[in-house]
């Protein structure tokens, strides 16, 4: 099937989701369908829409069609020294580009290089009413009006269907190292401002409880300098790479249960001690993951009241949104934007907050 043909197809099936006021659930290849709230709805496969648009490695842009994989994108990348630098996690093999932008998440080296929003730079979408829309463009300075491409990164498809997106990319460092530390979990924060304003190479951070993991990327001489002045324990470039994998699609040991996962998103410098039960701590302990049950609205309470907020992330408990509330204000807000873009509520209903569709 052709581009156009894809095209055509998916807005007829839009059009006629809305003359029929059906609900569509937009799916690619389905791998952080455990992620959010669950929708009960209609699917509406954007996998064939696929394939790398344009590609500029002097320009440093890429834009690709929704559906192609994530997979397919580091490889072409990867034969220029490139690559997405807030490191899409995948889940699995078939993830896609368009999966990735909608649910805005970014791996270890977010804080460090930048997020989803960071690095997209324009977003063709196919809205509520089967209406072709473009927003910004393929540079970095187009401000004009408002910057609808990223308000579109992590709306889960309830604004409409990601159909094309631009997004900036980096070179990819030319060495890596990781390091192992003896340290409490309260120390991750003090510790990267020291590095950082000491300008070295971090790229990633987690805590497992028992030890720091700290990785380091840039050119050879700044990672062999940072290797020496920081100590640690080094890993070698096999156990590191197998380790800094499972973190960013969540194989690791810490997430193999069937207990809630919960995400925390913090403001730096927060002691992870105000948090009971079993943690993991990334991006310098600004990313908190807890392991086991909770009281979801004291915890939710403690997080909103230390200034951040707490996702139900994999095996959310029944009867609470995935999301933390919006209070009154903002929830309306999100309610007409949501009817700007999707007037007859038709695409992912309940996947970002239960009443959003409440007008």
């Amino acid at each position: 099937m052709t581009d156009a043909d894809c095209t055509k197809a998916i807005t007829a099936q839009v059009n006629s989701a809305q003359a029929d006021q059906q609900a569509l659930e937009i799916l690619g290849a389905g791998s952080k369908s455990f992620y959010a709230n669950r929708v009960t709805a209609a699917p509406l496969d954007i996998t064939a829409h696929r394939g790398i648009v344009n590609y500029e490695p002097t320009e440093l842009v890429l834009t690709a069609r929704a559906g192609t994989p994530l997979s397919e994108i580091a490889g072409v990348l990867g034969e220029q020294g490139q690559m997405l630098a807030f490191e899409p996690p995948s889940f699995c093999a078939d993830a896609t580009l368009g999966g990735a932008i909608a649910s805005g998440l970014s791996g270890p080296a977010r804080p460090y290089w930048g997020s989803v929003r960071d690095m997209v730079l324009g977003i063709q979408l196919l809205n509520g009413k089967g209406e072709l829309m473009r927003f910004g463009g393929q540079v970095m300075k187009n401000v004009a009006g408002y910057d609808v491409a990223r308000l579109n990164v992590g709306a889960l498809g309830t604004l409409g269907v990601i159909m094309e997106v631009s997004v900036k990319v980096l070179p990819a460092p030319a060495q890596h190292a990781s390091l192992v530390f003896e340290a409490p979990m309260i120390d991750c924060h003090t510790r990267s401002e020291q590095w950082l304003r000491a300008g070295r190479p971090l790229s990633a951070m987690l805590h497992d409880g028992e030890r720091l993991y700290v990785r380091l990327s840039g050119t050879e001489s700044a990672v062999a300098d940072a290797r020496t002045q920081l100590g640690g324990e080094p890993l070698d470039d096999k156990h590191a790479d197998t380790f800094w994998a499972s973190v960013h699609n969540q194989t690791h040991a810490f997430f193999a249960t069937e207990d809630p996962i919960w995400r925390l998103s913090l403001p730096p410098g927060i002691n992870p001690n105000e948090f009971d039960g079993e943690k993991l701590s990334e991006w310098s302990g600004q990313q908190l993951w807890l392991r086991g049950v909770q009281d979801a609205a004291a915890l939710r309470a403690k997080a909103a009241q230390l200034g951040g907020n707490a996702t139900a992330f994999r095996n959310k408990p029944d009867g609470i949104s995935a999301f933390q509330p919006l209070d009154a204000v903002k929830q309306q807000l999100h309610q007409r934007i949501k009817k700007s873009f999707d007037p007859h509520a038709i695409f992912n209903p309940g996947r970002l907050y239960p009443d959003l569709e409440e007008a």
